[in-house]
């Protein structure tokens, strides 16, 4: 397990840096800098000023030296501050955090226990209404982008039905009611997708362990069908489950830069938007890194559940 550890650890590594390259790269393919949004396009400026803030900012170096920079900052632990707010950008980044792990949170509960219910339900009643039922409702979760949900979810409820408030956002310890309802759509609209995506997996398979020799003898023995389903085959199919379970976390925390954005909540999706379009290159390139360590910090978790769940693997020494 150690040596699993060790290795897996050193892969993260090479994935980051790979990363950083990158995402450097790709943010310096978007028009236009730092500079030229301060300015705006209907300032007058002379070009000794436009030359001033571009070596202010270290934008008048090569490429190379200024990734160097950012690498050697990183080196030291330090993610760099924000050109746009001068705070560093550990503390915006800590700020934000709260917002969009509760929102992921929320969703990926959401998504766990109805696609696992959805998909236990579809396995056991095979070919069934119920089964159709469910897979077209799969189909449709997949099908239906995020960004159209969350403007329908919030005309119907906010504006035609009222039942839900303007998104004003209210921290969970001030008042948590407010907060879940506030919270409730975005977690809905976000968690659709992931709980189809399981819903589907669940029910595959289900399907397959429910076939197995030992399921049949478990219930020719008499045990009662809730604890041959829900003790005998569904610990054996909750590998896979896992697996698409710890993905799509990784592929929530991506989610909620749109659906921050739809709902207008604080979070770290909306804070990388806003960067992104003030091209604050410290702040877009710690965000984005900060979030990709978080998801390949879940993959590990959830690769080293296995053995917990399934004492037959084992890792190399």
């Amino acid at each position: 397990m150690t040596r699993y550890l060790l290795v897996r650890l050193y892969s993260m590594a090479l994935t980051l840096l790979g990363l950083t390259v990158l995402i450097f790269l790709m943010l310096r393919l978007i028009p236009g800098t730092v500079v030229e949004q301060m300015i705006g396009a209907d300032a007058v400026v002379t070009p000794a000023m436009v030359a001033e803030l571009r070596r202010f900012f270290g934008l008048d170096q090569p490429w190379y030296v200024q990734y160097g920079h950012w690498m050697a900052q990183l080196a030291h632990g330090d993610l760099g501050t924000s050109w746009r707010t001068g705070k560093p950008v550990v503390a915006l980044i800590l700020e934000r955090l709260p917002v969009t792990l509760e929102l992921t949170f929320l969703s990926t509960a959401f998504a766990l226990v109805l696609g696992t219910a959805a998909g236990i339900v579809s396995a056991v009643r095979r070919d069934e209404a119920v089964d159709n039922v469910t897979r077209v409702g799969t189909l449709l979760g997949l099908s239906v982008p995020v960004f159209w949900q969350g403007t329908m979810l919030i005309l119907f409820f906010s504006l035609y039905l009222r039942w839900m408030p303007p998104v004003m956002w209210v921290d969970f310890w001030t008042d948590p009611r407010r907060n879940l309802v506030i919270m409730l759509l975005p977690a809905l609209c976000l968690g659709t997708a992931s709980a189809a995506n399981i819903a589907r997996t669940t029910r595959s398979c289900m399907l397959d362990v429910l076939g197995s020799e030992y399921i049949r003898t478990a219930a020719a023995k008499g045990l009662a069908g809730h604890l041959v389903v829900l003790k005998h085959a569904l610990r054996n199919a909750l590998i896979p489950v896992v697996t698409v379970a710890g993905l799509q976390i990784g592929i929530l925390l991506g989610g909620t830069v749109v659906v921050e954005q739809v709902f207008t909540l604080p979070g770290i999706g909306r804070l990388v938007l806003w960067s992104i379009y003030q091209r604050d290159y410290p702040l877009t390139q710690s965000t984005i890194l900060f979030i990709a360590l978080l998801f390949m910090t879940i993959n590990l978790a959830v690769d080293l559940l296995y053995g917990y769940l399934d004492p037959r693997i084992r890792y190399g020494r």
